[in-house]
This record gives structure tokens, C-alpha cells and sequence, in this order.
């Protein structure tokens, strides 16, 4: 007991001689002066980008929702990486391009490269709110029918979207998330209307803003919630086999190209090189 007793004060001195001399962890070690100075551009740039109410600002803050960014510090980072991608392409290229540094063309492709770096972040949040919206789409009709399965069993709209929720956990992460911050809505006290609204406007998909206006049509005329449920849910099952039948239509004519080039060129080759190889050697 004793010596574990001097083990655990010296283990202690050293900790905080750590600290006060600038050790990995302390305060004068230049990890934690980067973090501070990291921490402090995000801070500016949280202050005069994040927190206005500009038109482009809410735009790009729909944007990042849609892409499954819900940080409040989110149109920070993304200036900061924009910014971050463009110069660094720009210098990168500036160094590594195989030509003479002053010419028009390096300072051309230098140029190319910091726009390019300029608009990569763009082209990552696009690229996030498209697969996303895939996942929406292909998750709302089985979403619609285990909420009719929920309202037959006699589940009220909360109960019922809680419970979808967890049971579409495994199969669509993005819209589990996305009905989970709905329910969290409802209990901070916003009506079933403008929750539902909301998670329209954060799937980004036609089909539902369509399912909160029929949620809000009828409780608004007093019709059954189950039937018009179930009638939506019809229509989603309608709408998915109509795109996969869309889809199934379509790849002829998407594979006549890539047949013209790679298979019929083929083709000629094997039917016409022997013609070619008996005429070259007069043996035909």
C-alpha cells in the first residue's frame, strides 16, 4: 500500500509538472496553442458568417440541413474549407506541375486549381443531399406502410412516428435521424403540422411535403387519419414501381452507347481479321 501510495503522488506531480511546463497537455504546448488558434477562427468566422440572416446564409444553412449537417457552426467550417481547398490547390499545383514556374499556362492551371478547390466543397454537399434524397425516397413508401401498420394497431401520430423510427434504424439511418429530431420537435411543444413541415423541408423530397399537408388537410377537416394514410401509402407504392419500371425502360437506350463503343468494334475485329489475314497472305 505504500509504495502504491508513492507511485500514485509521484504519477500526480508529474501530471501537473506537465501541465505548468507546457507538456503534451498543457497549456503552453503548441497543441493546445494551435487548438486555441483554431478555436479562434471558427469563433470569427461563426461571428460574421454564421450568425447573419441573409438570404445566401439561409440558403446555405438549408443546404447543409439537406445534407445531414446539423452543426450550428456549419456555414463557418464550410467557408473555412472553401477557403482551405482553393489555396491549397492552387499552391499545390503552383509547385507540382511538371512545367516552367512564370509561364501563362502554369499560372493558368494554377489558376484552374484554385478553382477547382474553390467549388470542391459545393460539390460535396451536393453530392451528400443527392444520396441522401436517394435514401428518402426509397425509405418514405415502406416509412408510409409501417405507419398505417401503427395506426390500425391504434398508435396515435407521435407513438406512431417513434415507432417507425426505430424500426427503420438498420435500413434508412438518414431518415431514422431525421424522424427522431421530428419527435423531439413535438415534445418541445410544436403542433404535428409544423413539425411534419419541418421534416419535409429537411428530407427535400416532394412526397413529404405532400404527407404533411394531407396530415394537416385532415385533421383540419376531421376526416380518418388511417384511411387518407392508407391511401398515400397506395399512391408511394404506385410511385416507387413507376420509377423502377421508368428506370428498366430507360437502359437500352443508356447501353446503346456503350455498345457502339466497346462491343461492336470488337465484333468487326473478330469477324474481319481472318478476311484481312487470308487476303494478305493470298491464301484466300
Amino acid at each position: 500500500m505504500r509504495v502504491q501510495g508513492s507511485v500514485k503522488r509521484r504519477a500526480a506531480n508529474i501530471g501537473l509538472i506537465g501541465e505548468i511546463d507546457g507538456g503534451p497537455g498543457g497549456s503552453r504546448s503548441l497543441r493546445h496553442s494551435s487548438l486555441q488558434a483554431a478555436q479562434r477562427v471558427i469563433e470569427y468566422t461563426s461571428k460574421h458568417y454564421a450568425v447573419g440572416n441573409t438570404e445566401e446564409s439561409k440558403v446555405l444553412r438549408h443546404r447543409l440541413i439537406q445534407a445531414g449537417i446539423y452543426d450550428p457552426r456549419a456555414i463557418a467550417f464550410f467557408f473555412l474549407g472553401r477557403t482551405a481547398c482553393a489555396v491549397g490547390l492552387a499552391v499545390l499545383a503552383f509547385l507540382l506541375l511538371p512545367m516552367e514556374q512564370g509561364t501563362p499556362h502554369h499560372w493558368l492551371f494554377s489558376g484552374l486549381g484554385g478553382i477547382i478547390g474553390y467549388l470542391a466543397p459545393s460539390l460535396y454537399v451536393d453530392n451528400r443531399i443527392k444520396t441522401r434524397k436517394a435514401e428518402h425516397l426509397a425509405g418514405f413508401p415502406d416509412f408510409m406502410d409501417l405507419l398505417v401498420v401503427c395506426a390500425d394497431a391504434g398508435l396515435s401520430m407521435e407513438a406512431s412516428l417513434d415507432r417507425v423510427g426505430r424500426e427503420l434504424s438498420d435500413s434508412y439511418p438518414s431518415l431514422t435521424a431525421n424522424l427522431h429530431m421530428t419527435n423531439l420537435e413535438i415534445r418541445a411543444g410544436r403542433t404535428m403540422s409544423e413539425a411534419l413541415e419541418h421534416l419535409g423541408n429537411r428530407l427535400g423530397i416532394e412526397e413529404a411535403r405532400s404527407f404533411a399537408t394531407l396530415i394537416q388537410q385532415s385533421a383540419e377537416l376531421g376526416s380518418s387519419i388511417t384511411e387518407a394514410l392508407r391511401v398515400y401509402s397506395d399512391d408511394m407504392r404506385h410511385k416507387r414501381l413507376s420509377r423502377a419500371e421508368e428506370k428498366a425502360y430507360s437502359l437500352p437506350a443508356k447501353l446503346s452507347v456503350p455498345m457502339m463503343l466497346c462491343i461492336f468494334p470488337v465484333l468487326f475485329v473478330v469477324i474481319l481479321l481472318p478476311v484481312f489475314v487470308r487476303l494478305y497472305l493470298g491464301n484466300y
